[in-house]
């Protein structure tokens, strides 16, 4: 298959961002006005140390270990086999042992990324399951997914912090007096909430995205589909305390460990049933040719 751009879904990216780079053109002119500027810089260390040992934090948080092609054979054939399809480089292969089946990628580039599985997983797939969601993965990297959504939640971010510790910074400012610090508190969280849910849809399109082109690298959708089902039927069979360990980590996962209601209208993800749809009519479009 082609790597071919889904022009719709393209759409509906760029729009978010528009929306997104908009609101922030409004938030900076809140922080200006009200003295908050000093936080971008501030944050801005914070965020690059954050982006700039992204790998290592996530990997960190799983408990998720590098693994040698010695320990994992097969497991580094098959990354390295789907990384040349893919025009990528081979990333850093980890495994974290847990009974949660999930996978994620991190890094801030192509040449500094890393691809992990948990060992259940591994026990729940089968060979080409198991290829579509590594190549899902991939094609996280290649679509550089971590380095727009840290871009993207920068001022959310700031946003937060106003709001969560305005009061405390904002004591000292005399120009605006305490009604100012209110204001820029209150529309710190305006632009935090509204933030919040374009950043989710903005996830929501880059895990669609990233759906296609996983399909696209190993030319089976219909693998993948199938894997989707498989870890979605599976996590209501993982213990409670293995799902509360790891539902932090929920942007990264393929499949997101659900958290009742508000998770699932938050979710960074799609539902399973819409992104299978999806791949079964991918599967359509390839038997068409």
């Amino acid at each position: 298959m082609q790597w071919k751009t889904d022009w719709g879904l393209r759409a509906r990216m760029v729009l978010t961002m528009f929306l997104l780079f908009a609101l922030y053109i409004v938030f900076v002119g809140v922080l200006v006005e009200f003295s908050y500027f000093w936080m971008l810089p501030l944050m801005g260390v914070f965020l690059f140390a954050q982006f700039f040992f992204s790998d290592k934090l996530a990997l960190r948080s799983m408990g998720a270990r590098t693994v040698d092609e010695d320990e994992y054979p097969e497991l580094h054939r098959m990354v390295e086999r789907l990384s040349q399809q893919a025009d990528l480089p081979k990333p850093k292969i980890a495994v974290a042992d847990s009974r949660v089946p999930n996978a994620f990628a991190t890094g801030r580039s192509k040449k500094s990324s890393a691809v992990a599985v948990t060992t259940g997983i591994m026990d729940t797939l089968d060979q080409d399951e198991l290829e579509g969601v590594l190549a899902h993965e991939l094609a996280h990297i290649k679509n550089r997914d971590v380095m727009v959504m840290t871009i993207a939640s920068f001022l959310s971010t700031i946003a937060f912090m106003v709001v969560r510790w305005g009061t405390f910074f904002g004591g000292g400012n005399r120009r605006n007096g305490g009604g100012g610090v209110i204001v820029a508190i209150l529309a710190s969280l305006v632009v935090w909430i509204i933030s919040f849910l374009l950043i989710r849809a903005l996830s929501r399109y880059r895990e669609f995205a990233a759906d296609r082109g996983g399909a696209t690298i190993t030319g089976k959708p219909a693998a993948l589909a199938s894997a989707l089902m498989k870890i979605s039927g599976r996590m209501d069979k993982v213990p409670k305390e293995d799902m509360r360990d790891q539902a932090e980590m929920n942007a990264f996962f393929i499949i997101p460990i659900k958290s009742g209601f508000v998770g699932k209208v938050f979710s960074t993800h799609p539902s399973t049933e819409k992104r299978v749809e999806r791949l079964r009519d991918l599967e359509r479009e390839l038997e068409g040719f």
